[in-house]
């Protein structure tokens, strides 16, 4: 099978949308320049320069730009997959750190002709990289059962953390004992955890913005930016200000 994808290279405004749609294609989306986040109705991928974004055929998904961004798009039919790389490598959405060899492949295959015997073994060989990708720890999963995400959306609106568990779970008319056991069964995290990934998360899009981390740490609700950096590098494995210097506004 030859031929079988699409490469595209767009810039976007910050602040622009894709709507949610979905396609008969599997994407990998990789940021250039810029930040954007990837919603799907598992979650949110928040997607700086440093990492690329998969998104199987006929998963319905949404992209908001952060900041001003310049996005590479590769498109593989449903077929190919099955072919080059067999069924059910690649049936989950996920965020990966580029690897020196996959940005290589994407930088070759922009500016190859599509229709060349090279970029077809190029599109090849970046589905087998893909498959053996570490997934980055920039997805925040969301729960699915209707109390748990409700819990999760009022979580998320209370970043600094100021109202207590019971409060919140109250009102999502469930409670904390309740959600303490959905949460780890619907999205792999504890409560606890999922609670924390979540300001990073969100500190992450203040970094990519351009923040100095240490007023990052205050908008999450961070007592320390001391505090902010350990927890910070608990889920990147870097610091604030090393993730900042990926991700130039």
């Amino acid at each position: 099978m030859s031929h079988a994808y699409t490469i595209s290279r767009v810039v976007k405004r910050s602040d622009e949308s894709l709507p949610l749609h979905a396609h008969a294609e599997a994407q990998l989306t990789y940021a250039a320049s810029g930040m954007v986040q990837i919603h799907t109705n598992d979650g949110v991928w928040l997607v700086p320069p440093h990492l690329a974004a998969w998104v199987p055929p006929g998963v319905a998904h949404r992209l908001d730009i952060v900041t001003d961004a310049e996005l590479w798009m590769v498109h593989w039919e449903s077929s190919a997959l099955g072919a080059w790389v067999g069924q059910g490598l690649l049936d989950r959405a996920f965020a990966l750190r580029v690897t020196p060899l996959l940005r290589s492949l994407l930088t070759e295959s922009i500016g190859s002709d599509p229709a060349s015997d090279k970029a077809d073994l190029m599109l090849r060989l970046m589905l087998h990289e893909l498959t053996a990708m570490e997934k980055a720890p920039t997805f925040l999963p969301l729960p699915s059962s209707p109390a748990a995400r409700r819990l999760a959306e009022l979580l998320l609106g209370d970043p600094h953390q100021r109202l207590n568990l019971d409060t919140l779970a109250q009102r999502a008319a469930t409670s904390a004992r309740t959600a303490s056991r959905l949460f780890p069964r619907e999205t792999g995290l504890t409560l606890k955890a999922w609670r924390q990934r979540a300001r990073i998360v969100r500190a992450m899009e203040h970094l990519g913005r351009g923040d100095a981390p240490a007023k990052v740490a205050r908008d999450v609700g961070f007592a320390s930016t001391a505090a902010f950096a350990h927890a910070f590098r608990q889920v990147t494995t870097m610091t604030p200000t090393a993730f900042a210097d990926l991700t130039p506004p």
